[in-house]
């Protein structure tokens, strides 16, 4: 629950109008900020950025909200995979489970069918190695932007787009990202309440059992 409250949280701030009685200068100063654009413009429903907020507040924001889009990008392509069935060959453990005898989604994390505990720890513990030495921005390493992890060793022709090319692939990333939070917590969503009896048809994912 919290990491979905807080998914949403950054999506919300970062998508960075506020209420028409607001007239901070702290609020106004990102009005022009990468992000804010039609429909909404610079929206922040929570408030995430009243009163007197400078800019390390907006860039830790802008921060966080790209880590999460990215990796509500890679689960939400991990749910169209998985359901598809394309899974892992090989067995997932020394007794012969094969990966695609576990249950997608959230299923395969939490409940009576959901993979061994060491899997769990294996995942929590690459995450963390993934947090701690490379999802980072490293000081003095000619990261241009708030979630630039390149570090001088990753670029894939990066530096030889123009300006607004950059800008644009950024602005593309931001979207996909906010489109994936929702998506992903959508599915979480969904995939809750087909205990209930509600079960749909959704559109590239299907029925989820």
């Amino acid at each position: 629950k919290f990491v979905i409250a807080a998914t949403l949280a950054a999506s919300a701030a970062a998508f960075a109008p506020s209420k028409v009685a607001q007239t901070s200068t702290a609020i106004k100063a990102f009005e022009d900020e990468l992000g804010a654009q039609p429909p909404l413009g610079f929206f922040d429903p929570l408030g995430l950025l009243n009163g007197d907020v400078d800019q390390e507040r907006f860039d830790r924001l802008r921060y966080v909200e790209i880590k999460h889009g990215r990796i509500s990008q890679l689960a939400f392509l991990g749910q169209v995979v998985t359901r598809a069935g394309i899974h892992l060959p090989g067995s997932i453990n020394y007794a012969g489970d094969s990966f695609d005898s576990y249950p997608n989604g959230v299923a395969a994390l939490i409940g009576p069918d959901s993979i061994p505990t060491a899997g769990l720890v294996q995942l929590v513990a690459f995450i963390g190695l993934l947090e701690i030495g490379f999802m980072k921005d490293v000081p003095g390493t000619g990261n241009e932007f708030v979630g630039d992890f390149r570090n001088g060793y990753i670029d894939f022709g990066w530096d030889d787009f123009d300006e607004e090319t950059k800008l644009q692939k950024r602005a593309i990333e931001l979207n996909n990202g906010r489109a994936a939070m929702m998506g992903i917590l959508g599915l979480m969503v969904h995939e809750e309440i087909v205990p209930l009896g509600y079960d749909p048809d959704l559109p590239i994912i299907g029925h989820l059992v």
